[in-house]
């Protein structure tokens, strides 16, 4: 396979696992393009032309050759300086490294890591949130974080790679939606009545298994294993943590149980003052299950290295 390949298999499949449904995807891919057609010519220079065709910021190409071809990828959750000096440190013992892949954002796709958050308003419309009320609450939040994001130093692990030559690609919100629609597919399905039949699936679940082995195994932050569940609501995907007036919003449209990777302090007050459970899955783990699901779909003969807090667990 070639990184290009690798690149566009994940895009497509995140596209396909969107909570939000592929057709308001597309429908967002053709908004875009008027947007950058409707743009003065001086403007195009900066706009970031994968735009066009991948919705997800937070998912590109940052180093490298995309014709270049890929028989060995170092993957890790958090890939940055450290890890780009393990990969060149293996190929000089012989374990030559093709791509790295990383989770988590670096470079433009962690300084553009807002833009993703605009799904998040989609995501609660479909369950039950008012549209107008997601966007107007997740418009502070994104703000938030556009800030946040300014002073960060985001180009680090993108140039020890550019130094090493090896080429190095982020793969973020395309694995938020494969763990989002596996659980959310897994609850629906069999139907928990208690929260604690909620951290029952989850313990079976060998990434969160393995968490337990680890102390970082699922817990129920909010509420207590004892209640009933309600509605259950997924809530990995969209860049980082939402707005926590959703909270509100959600116990209105009868959501009983949120299951999340991470939740602020804040977060989880605003949840148990609207009487709404939570589960907290695990970051790391979820995060590990969403790559793992993803890369059965888009790696064919290709061998992986684990690194950087992932495991790799193949369901094939």
């Amino acid at each position: 396979m070639k990184v290009r390949d690798i690149y566009r298999k994940a895009v497509e499949r995140g596209m396909e696992l969107d909570p939000r449904g592929k057709g308001v995807v597309v429908k967002e891919l053709e908004r875009t393009r008027k947007d950058f057609e409707g743009l003065k010519e001086r403007e195009k220079r900066w706009f970031d032309r994968e735009r066009l065709t991948n919705p997800y910021a937070d998912t590109r190409i940052l180093y490298g050759d995309p014709e270049r071809e890929v028989k060995r990828v170092l993957v890790g959750i958090d890939m940055e300086v450290g890890e780009v000096v393990v990969a060149d440190r293996l190929r000089d013992h012989g374990k030559e490294i093709d791509l790295i892949l990383t989770h988590h954002p670096e470079g433009r796709a962690m300084a553009s890591l807002y833009e993703v958050m605009d799904m998040q308003a989609g995501i609660l419309l479909k369950y039950g949130v008012p549209i107008n009320v997601a966007e107007d609450i997740m418009a502070e939040r994104i703000k938030e974080v556009e800030r946040r994001l300014l002073p960060v130093n985001h180009t680090r692990a993108v140039d020890a790679a550019r130094l090493f030559d090896i080429p190095f690609m982020c793969i973020h919100t395309p694995s938020d939606n494969a763990v989002t629609a596996y659980l959310q597919r897994l609850f629906d399905e069999k139907e928990p009545v208690f929260v604690g039949d909620i951290m029952d699936i989850l313990k079976d679940i060998p990434e969160y298994s393995r968490a337990l082995d680890e102390a970082v195994g699922p817990k129920v932050v909010v509420g207590s294993e004892k209640r009933r569940a309600g509605r259950i609501f997924v809530d990995m995907t969209g860049g980082t943590g939402g707005s926590k007036k959703a909270y509100e919003r959600l116990s209105q449209a009868g959501v009983g149980t949120v299951v999340g990777m991470h939740i602020s302090e804040d977060h989880r007050k605003e949840a148990e003052r609207h009487h709404i459970n939570v589960v907290i899955a695990g970051h790391i783990s979820s995060d590990n299950l969403g790559l793992n699901l993803l890369l059965d779909d888009i790696l064919d003969g290709i061998e992986v290295v684990e690194c950087s807090g992932f495991r790799r667990i193949s369901r094939r």
